[in-house]
């Protein structure tokens, strides 16, 4: 098995990423997103709980720890088009291919439910759900229930949101049980990981705190790159939109690509 880079902030990364504080005086090539199941040949079977993100630019896979809670609820932030979409698309690809059901399962609130049509339905998934429909309280609230008495189970849930603006519009006790499971969920192996755009990000500004870990796509604005977390040094202007994200790793920003399928 070669080597990976676990994604955690008890986990010290194996070889960090800084972006140089000016840029290129010529653009660079664009790198060719290799194949994920070429991908997943090299590196070999994952640990139980890594949830698989993307390739670093160093060749590394980037891996979420599912065990470790101290990472916290994910944020997915960037443009329209970015592709924050497609991210959460990704890992529920990611999952269905790295790990079997008893390990990790998934489920979908979203306010294109017709997105996800396309997607394979295999039993990693829990179901997907309209933002704004009874379904998806009781699954908000079913989660917390599963949390609670999840204190010892292997098993991980991985919620995808797409996206914050409207969930912050639902019914006060919805919004209780996702706050709590914001706060509380990984602890209990349930894992919220939810994408926003950017330039809404003032309807949502009380929810953005409580995200320690934020992944960013493709954001022209500096200004609001930098309200959300980004500094001189992510150029997250220079992403290329739809598959390369960017996150902060031990003070310094790791680039990632989304292997293709």
């Amino acid at each position: 098995m070669t080597t990976t880079r676990q994604f955690s902030l008890t986990l010290a990364a194996l070889s960090e990423l800084k972006l140089e504080q000016t840029p290129a005086r010529f653009p660079q090539p664009t790198p060719v997103a290799p194949n994920l199941g070429g991908v997943l040949a090299e590196i070999g079977p994952l640990p139980r709980g890594a949830l698989f993100l993307g390739i670093a630019s160093d060749g590394l896979p980037v891996l979420l720890n599912l065990h470790d809670p101290l990472p916290g609820p994910m944020l997915v932030v960037g443009d329209a088009g970015a592709g924050k979409t497609a991210f959460l698309q990704f890992l529920a690809r990611s999952i269905s291919q790295t790990h079997t059901e008893q390990d990790i399962q998934y489920g979908v609130i979203t306010d294109r439910p017709e997105d996800w049509d396309a997607m394979e339905k295999t039993p990693h998934r829990v179901g997907v759900f309209p933002t704004n429909h009874a379904t998806t309280h009781d699954f908000i609230k079913s989660l917390v229930s599963w949390a609670h008495a999840n204190k010892s189970a292997q098993q991980s849930v991985v919620v995808l949101i797409d996206n914050l603006e409207s969930i912050a519009k639902l019914d006060m006790e919805t919004l209780q049980n996702l706050r709590w499971l914001l706060l509380r969920g990984p602890s209990r192996r349930v894992w919220p990981i939810i994408a926003m755009n950017a330039e809404r990000y003032g309807q949502v500004i009380s929810w953005i705190e409580i995200f320690r870990t934020r992944v960013f796509a493709h954001m022209a604005n500096q200004q609001i790159a930098e309200s959300l977390g980004g500094d001189k040094t992510s150029a997250l202007d220079q992403l290329e939109a739809g598959v390369q994200f960017s996150l902060r790793e031990a003070g310094s920003w790791l680039r990632f690509w989304l292997p293709s399928f």
